[in-house]
């Protein structure tokens, strides 16, 4: 099979697109017929050795697809020919995403519906879960509340847009340009700031008639962090998602303190380790926003996985709106 390969750790034009081996599955796997692969950021992070996981050279970067099972184990109730969306393991990527064929735990792959297009199953998982398990059961989001989503046309801003509208709160996003603030608006946000014009904590504030955001859902810290807390409400919570911008913030507790509110993380990929149980119901109730035409992924490129590494540097380099998918 055809597929990108990391063999030295730097930039996206150090991967390889190299023939590899496609034999047999590893050991206990499903093997999936890779149909389109999510590009993340994280997975230049991956490529450049930046990432808390860091897979042993070579690897294959890429962690969500979706495709057609090839083979499956035999008590798995996977079968042949099966639509399905699935995450590889970010720790063991001998086979990632940005490949023709994909192996993965039988845990971390599920059926798609037939209506749901291969892109947009590629697309799903990760954002979606993501901002769900950020809004719902981290931060506690209820309707009527005041929600403040950075990096809102991005991948998971961009579901978390989408998912704060569903649960009746008022969403304000936060863009790097007057382009994704016109995006934010499109995905339903009722407001919309460019950050680099304009102070977001002085706009919140002013928004909300000085109540400020009840949760900040905050994919970028940094800077972004620090001003945050000048617009965070009584009682309010700020969801740690990452850290794009680069600089992880240290969190003043005095302020915490004084201001009572509260600062919760979210590493959405513990969950499969540590409450796997409540994984199905939050996919189950996803798929059915899908359905009813609630949310969909923002997908603002889709190219051939001959160009990984052009597309990948648009990720990085923040010049892509939601999310990028590899064609195969």
């Amino acid at each position: 099979m055809k597929a990108w390969v990391v063999r030295r750790l730097g930039g996206p034009e150090t991967m390889r697109f190299e023939d590899v081996d496609e034999s047999t599955p590893l050991d206990g796997m499903v093997r999936i017929a890779i149909k389109a692969s999510a590009i993340n950021y994280f997975d230049a992070l991956m490529v450049a050795g930046q990432y808390q996981t860091k897979p042993e050279l070579p690897f294959v970067p890429g962690v969500e697809i979706s495709g057609v099972v090839e083979a499956a184990p035999a008590a798995s109730a996977l079968k042949k020919g099966d639509r399905v969306a699935a995450l590889l393991d970010s720790g063991g990527l001998t086979r990632g995403g940005y490949a023709e064929v994909g192996d993965a735990a039988p845990g971390a792959v599920h059926p798609i519906p037939d209506g749901m297009p291969f892109d947009d199953a590629a697309a799903f998982t990760l954002i979606y879960q993501t901002a769900w398990f950020g809004l719902h059961r981290r931060a506690n989001l209820q309707s009527g509340e005041t929600l403040l989503v950075h990096a809102g046309a991005g991948g998971v801003g961009s579901a978390a847009i989408q998912l704060g509208k569903v649960a009746g709160a008022t969403v304000i996003a936060t863009a790097g340009s007057d382009e994704k603030t016109a995006v934010c608006m499109q995905l339903g946000a009722d407001h919309a700031i460019n950050y680099k014009t304009h102070d977001f904590a002085d706009e919140v504030k002013s928004l909300t008639g000085g109540h400020g955001a009840d949760v900040i859902f905050d994919p970028i810290g940094g800077d972004v962090y620090d001003r945050s807390t000048k617009c965070i409400a009584f009682e309010g919570r700020i969801v740690v998602v990452g850290f794009t911008s680069g600089r992880i913030p240290q969190a003043a507790t005095n302020h915490v303190l004084v201001k009572n509110y509260s600062v919760v993380g979210l590493h959405w990929g513990l969950y499969s380790k540590r409450a796997p149980e409540l994984l199905p119901a939050a996919n189950k109730a996803l798929l059915d926003l899908y359905a009813s035409g609630k949310i969909k992924p923002l997908i603002s490129a889709r190219v051939p996985l001959s160009e990984a590494p052009s597309a990948l540097a648009m990720v990085a380099g923040g010049k892509s709106t939601g999310k990028i998918i590899l064609t195969i």
